[in-house]
């Protein structure tokens, strides 16, 4: 082979592998569709159509006019804002959105088991002491009152009157205050007129 034939040869092959290929037609990565790639919309002729229009036979002039919100049906009435906030409140509470219970192998379960056992136990515990706390203070205050009120003096004072002084309880409900129960006189049954507003003093 000469030379002559051999670099127009070399020259065309060179051409070949560095001259980049005609760019193919784009078309849109829609894994989730099932439309045709031939019937979808592209990026610029939903660009064309604008906001708030339908693809369709004349709605690029059509649609021009069209209010971008949707119109509400003839005779809905608008939502009360109170109750989409009750409707949002029970949508976090829906099964769909409360997530699936523990499923745990066994010795994990024993493991969890044992502890809330243990825990109410120990709260068991706590209460059964906090009770009997209390059991033996009102003891305690039940038998003081009982020796008071067998108890006479001091000097010629008949019995059970240190009981009726302690039972006073004079400054509890501020400077010469009473209970709020002796505000009225204490009945078995309402009164028929529960407040004389024609009541003058005297």
């Amino acid at each position: 082979m000469s030379t002559k034939t051999f670099l127009p040869s070399l020259r065309a092959l060179t051409t070949r592998l560095f001259t980049r290929p005609p760019p193919l037609p784009t078309q849109q990565c829609r894994p989730l569709t099932t439309t045709p790639p031939s019937l979808a919309l592209s990026k610029s002729s939903i660009a064309k159509l604008g906001p708030g229009s339908k693809p369709g036979k004349g709605s690029s002039s059509a649609n021009k006019n069209q209010p971008t919100r949707r119109s509400k049906k003839k005779g809905e009435v608008a939502r009360d804002p109170r109750m989409i906030n009750l409707l949002r409140h029970f949508a976090i509470l829906s099964p769909q959105r409360i997530p699936a219970p523990l499923r745990m192998a066994r010795n994990r379960y024993l493991r969890h088991w044992t502890i809330h056992r243990a825990w109410l136990l120990f709260r068991r515990q706590q209460r059964e002491a906090r009770e009997r706390n209390w059991m033996r203070q009102y003891q305690s205050m039940n038998r003081a009152c009982e020796e008071l009120r067998l108890t006479s003096g001091p000097g010629t004072r008949e019995e059970g009157y240190l009981f009726r002084m302690a039972m006073e309880k004079k400054g509890v409900y501020g400077l010469k205050g009473v209970p709020i129960e002796y505000a009225r006189a204490q009945t078995e049954t309402p009164a028929r007129v529960p407040w004389d507003h024609e009541w003058k003093r005297d």
